[in-house]
């Protein structure tokens, strides 16, 4: 008989997992939601998980951090959204930008940057969207352009829906340089300080219930030094997506837990809410639809360990279509699961006191960000089924 092992996650992960759990639980979802409503941010949280050294697992041990994985990572910001206190920018700056510097940076450029997202003492945004490229990268039109008097870079662009601005010291922009032009992305990342002069920045608003905000970005002329260049300026698209990959994994890793999140709240509400003599829940009409949603949530969490797997093992090409993959599958769970679980509360769902409201919004919006659902398809269709290109 040919021996069998069933699929689980390392001792470590889940000894991570159980530890971010119970510091979460310390904060839960009343502290997010109070500094949400009131226009804080979430500063204590971030600097406890800091401490904590959970913002740095995935950074390497030379450098402050854990010497763990992407799979560690959003192992981390899965657990925080579960328990209601999820963080953006740990999806930005060390998962994002982390990524990238790790990979592309110099010695020295690491230690200047990794050890802060390490310990949570630095905080960096990305900046890629823009205006008139949408979902189409290639059409991105920031440009830099090197003078070759001084060697500095002086960047010119638009960028949207850029979080966190407000609390980064730096934001990652994806650029071209001048000689590249639109049609066939070959990005340049520059890493720029929040209060370089030129960068101006302003909140987009939002129907979305969040302490991390969303901005438009102006660069005009930002004068930079030459080491502002992260890698090569003709590095092509693979620096580009040793960011991307792990940002769609850690996307997914959130929406599973967003979906997690709402369903403990569904069980616990139709265990016990009665109506003509029994829990709500002995009703197949009720308790079915959240078991499929439980279903549907353990397949994307499967599928974006696979992916944070393939990631960490280096198959970034595996990785790509498997993060698409993931973010796909956990974001319909999520969407899915918190409108089940409004329904499962009937009118409650809506009242603020049962702490679905915003998940409505926020389930919405993960579909869409940080890729929507119709581009992670166009992906996979090409990709996977070896489809010709839509676009």
């Amino acid at each position: 008989m040919p021996e069998t092992t069933a699929f689980t996650e390392s001792p470590e992960r889940q000894a991570l997992r159980a530890s971010v759990a119970d510091f979460a639980a310390g904060f839960g979802e009343d502290y997010w939601l109070a500094c949400a409503r009131d226009g804080r941010k979430t500063d204590e949280l971030w600097a406890a998980a800091g401490r904590q050294g959970y913002l740095g697992v995935a950074v390497p041990e030379e450098y402050g951090g854990g010497g763990g994985g992407i799979g560690d990572l959003a192992a981390v910001a899965e657990e925080l959204q579960t328990a209601g206190c999820p963080l953006l920018l740990i999806v930005v700056s060390p998962a994002i930008c982390g990524s990238i510097i790790g990979r592309f940076r110099t010695p020295a450029q690491k230690q200047r940057w990794l050890p802060g997202f390490a310990d949570g003492t630095r905080k960096m945004g990305f900046a890629i969207t823009e205006p008139d490229a949408g979902s189409n990268s290639h059409n991105i039109r920031t440009t830099a352009e090197r003078d070759d008097a001084t060697g500095d870079w002086i960047l010119r662009g638009d960028k949207v829906f850029i979080s966190g601005v407000d609390e980064v010291q730096d934001v990652m922009v994806v650029a071209r340089t001048t000689h590249n032009r639109p049609g066939k992305l070959r990005p340049a990342l520059f890493v720029i300080p929040t209060d370089a002069p030129g960068l101006h920045y302003s909140p987009i608003d939002l129907g979305i219930l969040a302490p991390e905000k969303q901005f438009a970005v102006q660069l005009d002329d930002v004068r930079l030094p030459a080491d502002a260049l992260v890698g090569d300026a003709d590095a092509g698209i693979e620096q580009l997506f040793a960011g991307l990959n792990p940002e769609r994994i850690m996307a997914a890793a959130t929406a599973t837990g967003m979906a997690r999140l709402a369903l403990r709240k569904a069980v616990a509400y139709t265990s016990t809410r009665e109506v003509w003599g029994a829990p709500i829940a002995t009703h197949q009409a009720i308790s079915h639809p959240l078991a499929q949603s439980h279903v549907e949530t353990e397949l994307a969490r499967l599928m974006t360990q696979r992916a944070a797997a393939l990631c960490d093992a280096g198959d970034f090409a595996g990785a790509g279509e498997a993060a698409n993959m993931a973010k796909f599958a956990a974001a319909e769970a999520a969407c899915t699961a918190v409108d089940r679980a409004v329904q499962a509360h009937g009118g409650n769902g809506l009242a603020e006191e049962y702490g679905l409201v915003h998940l409505i919004g926020n389930s919405r919006m993960i579909r869409i960000v940080p890729v929507s659902r119709e581009m992670l398809l166009n992906f996979v269709a090409q990709t996977g089924l070896g489809l010709p290109r839509s676009y």
